[in-house]
């Protein structure tokens, strides 16, 4: 058997051989940490000492519950009048409700922690969240319910005061406030900044991050379709492309009018400009912080970003002195910004001379950065109610 195996064994020679082995080596270290979290995770399940009840009545619930929480939602159909899904995460039992069956006294709580996902983008938007907000004080008043969180999608010129008489601090009942924005309140004490994320009220789905998504040539060096309005940066970027013949090296689909409603053709063109471009042109819309950057980053589409406040009361806070997009600055985002597009040009020049490799490696760590921020946004908020709802058990 061994002259056959030496006769074979020029036809088997791997020249990744060495490779595969540190790899193996690396992927059972990593198997045998991950054992050893599970024993970790398993021997603290009975200390199990919150539960939690998440009520999704916005549509960035579907965000928090499905790409921070990696949380599955039955029946999958998103159409359907009620959904709901449920997981342990650290010391707490989580279990999210959402469709439009989810009605105030219509269904049971059965915890008595609450998260109330909320749209405070408009006014009609904040009539009803404030509708959500009587029933949960009434369950904190009549001790169903012993501690309220909110997470909200907030105004994208952060006028958000409506809110502030439901916080304890204020006198109310609301214990902790996540916000989207650069909400200049933000303190890291009982109101936190949180990401946009993706357009899941556009069905946006979670992406799996594929072998072709990472190594393959991508067609366009970059990629805006959205709407553009008169007078905007947005035309000044356009503007800039066509003067250097740039829009033909990069997908552009521009138009006048805002859509809110995505057809399956106009979506699945979007999803691949993303998946066929190396950039993502993010231009700033009333606010500089849009679906975009994250669904770039879903696809591996590096965001070029125009660093520009926006008008209104959006900011600084006391913690943070970064704005705009303090968050994803604060978390060390690996993206392109940008104060004009003026600076494109030289960019996209820059861009023609990457070797595929470079590109896969940039492609590599954005996802992975991605990954870490969805992980890290779990965990922070996990800790935060954690440390928020428990006893306190210093005495």
């Amino acid at each position: 058997g061994f002259t056959d195996h030496v006769a074979l064994g020029n036809e088997e020679w791997n020249p990744w051989d060495a490779e595969e082995k540190n790899e193996l080596a690396a992927s059972r270290q990593r198997y045998e940490a991950n054992l050893k979290m599970i024993k970790y995770a398993r021997s603290h399940l009975e200390q199990t000492s919150l539960r939690v009840q998440i009520w999704g009545k916005a549509a960035i619930g579907l965000y928090l519950w499905q790409h921070i929480f990696g949380g599955h939602l039955e029946p999958a159909d998103g159409t359907a009048q009620w959904r709901e899904g449920s997981q342990k995460a650290g010391k707490t039992y989580f279990s999210f409700l959402t469709g439009p069956s989810v009605v105030p006294g219509y269904f049971s709580v059965e915890a008595e922690h609450v998260v109330l996902v909320l749209n405070g983008r408009e006014p009609a938007k904040i009539a009803y969240a404030t509708q959500w907000l009587h029933y949960a004080q009434t369950l904190v008043e009549t001790r169903k319910i012993q501690h309220v969180a909110v997470v909200l999608l907030g105004n994208e010129q952060c006028s958000n005061a409506w809110i502030q008489p439901y916080l304890k601090r204020n006198g109310g009942f609301v214990n902790l406030l996540f916000v989207t924005y650069d909400y200049a309140l933000v303190n890291e004490e009982d109101i936190f900044q949180w990401p946009l994320g993706v357009a899941t009220y556009r069905n946006f789905p979670v992406v799996e991050p594929s072998w072709s998504m990472l190594h393959d040539p991508r067609s366009y060096l970059c990629n805006f379709l959205g709407t553009v309005y008169k007078n905007s940066s947005r035309e000044t970027l356009l503007e800039i492309l066509k003067q250097d013949g740039l829009d033909k090296l990069c997908w552009i689909a521009a138009r006048e009018q805002w859509q809110p409603q995505e057809t399956n053709e106009s979506f699945k063109d979007y999803q691949d400009a993303l998946l066929q471009s190396d950039l993502t042109l993010c231009p700033v819309g009333i606010n500089t912080e849009c679906y975009r950057i994250y669904e770039a980053c879903s696809y591996g589409s590096l965001p070029v970003i125009e660093d520009v406040m926006t008008p209104g009361d959006c900011g600084n806070s006391s913690m943070y002195h970064s704005a705009p997009l303090q968050l994803l600055k604060t978390m060390g985002a690996p993206f392109i910004f940008i104060k004009n597009w003026k600076e494109l040009p030289a960019i996209l020049e820059k861009e023609k001379k990457m070797s595929l490799q470079e590109k896969v490696q940039r492609r590599k760590k954005l996802l992975e950065w991605y990954r870490n921020f969805k992980a890290w946004m779990r965990q922070k908020f996990i800790n935060t109610l954690e440390n928020s709802f428990l006893p306190n058990d210093k005495g």
